[in-house]
């Protein structure tokens, strides 16, 4: 994070989540940070070049526009390189992360609906002769992986839900648009209006619909973490009985420097772990840290639990959510 120059802090800092909805974005981002829209543009333009940034975009909730699923693979380590290469090639896989276990390739599938991501999945298996090892998300306490790179770690707080009612069948080729990212220019909605052939004050009014309703749980600047040093992400895993996955869930939550938490499926006799947390430290030792005061809080007090460090990321893109983006 310090070897970045203040205004790149400032953008990544200020605009992860809340970007403006209006025809010039980057204008009133430039008033609030006291430069002028063009260099706004050029260092958003540039952050992106570099891999800090994914994109300038949105996070669409899994499981409203589209299927998604958390899956993993147990790779012979000499087989690495090759199975991490067959998986992201698969257009859906949207993340993909080695990770220290015998479950080792973790990656994220979406597709624009159920039937879509059990075909990717048994692609998957088929073209690595491996089995997949598939967790679907069940109950999400905190999905924003919004937050602040300097300054003392704060709790992102438990999930507020989705008014799926607000979504119309429509809304998919926005929803691409938004999970591809936004052009860098200084009419972005406009250049996405005519691409749709919509109006642009249309996408405007959709996008702020959808954020309203937390369709979107976040509309902003997409940070990749490692790229800025936040190199020790930790997905932490916990075996919780099921009379206590709404406590822990809530704690976790709700404990500074947790900054995702969710209950995924089990599977008997290969993965007994309910309660899925994310960490993110600029160290190992900061995230062992986190991890040690949230395994004492007493919600999660006794509960088995792993961290399974990152050491490789192969693959950070967005959702695959309407068919004609495969």
């Amino acid at each position: 994070m310090d070897r970045l120059p203040a205004l790149d802090r400032r953008l990544l800092d200020e605009f992860q989540r809340d970007l403006p909805l209006v025809p010039r974005p980057f204008a009133e981002m430039a008033a609030v940070l006291a430069v002028s829209e063009a260099e706004v543009l050029a260092r958003l333009t540039a952050l992106q070049a570099a891999g800090t940034i994914a994109r300038v975009g949105a996070t669409v909730r899994p499981n409203t526009a589209g299927a998604s699923t958390l899956a993993a693979l147990a790779v012979p380590e000499a087989r690495v390189d090759e199975v991490a290469a067959l998986v992201g090639a698969e257009p859906g896989v949207n993340h993909s992360y080695l990770r220290e276990d015998a479950w080792n390739l973790w990656f994220v599938a979406t597709a624009p609906d159920a039937g879509g991501l059990a075909a990717s999945l048994q692609r998957i298996g088929a073209k690595t002769g491996l089995r997949v090892l598939d967790l679907p998300l069940l109950r999400a306490f905190n999905i924003d992986l919004g937050f602040r790179l300097g300054g003392a770690r704060a709790a992102l707080g438990l999930d507020a839900g989705a008014d799926e009612t607000a979504l119309r069948e429509g809304d998919r080729p926005l929803l691409q648009a938004l999970s591809k990212g936004l052009p860098l220019v200084a009419r972005p909605f406009a250049q996405v209006a005519q691409d749709l052939g919509w109006p642009e004050a249309a996408v405007i009014a959709r996008v702020r619909a959808l954020a309203a309703a937390r369709i979107l749980t976040r509309v902003g600047v997409i940070v990749r973490h490692r790229a800025i040093g936040w190199a020790a992400n930790a997905m932490v895993v916990w075996q919780v009985p099921e009379d206590r996955i709404a406590s822990a869930g809530a704690a976790l939550a709700a404990h500074p420097g947790v900054t995702l938490c969710y209950q995924r499926r089990t599977v008997p006799g290969l993965w007994p772990y309910s309660l899925f947390s994310m960490i993110h430290g600029q160290s190992r030792a900061q995230a062992l840290a986190v991890l040690a005061e949230a395994a004492a809080l007493p919600d999660l007090a006794d509960l088995p639990h792993r961290p399974l460090f990152s050491t490789r990321c192969f693959k950070q893109t967005g959702a695959l959510l309407h068919p004609e983006a495969a």
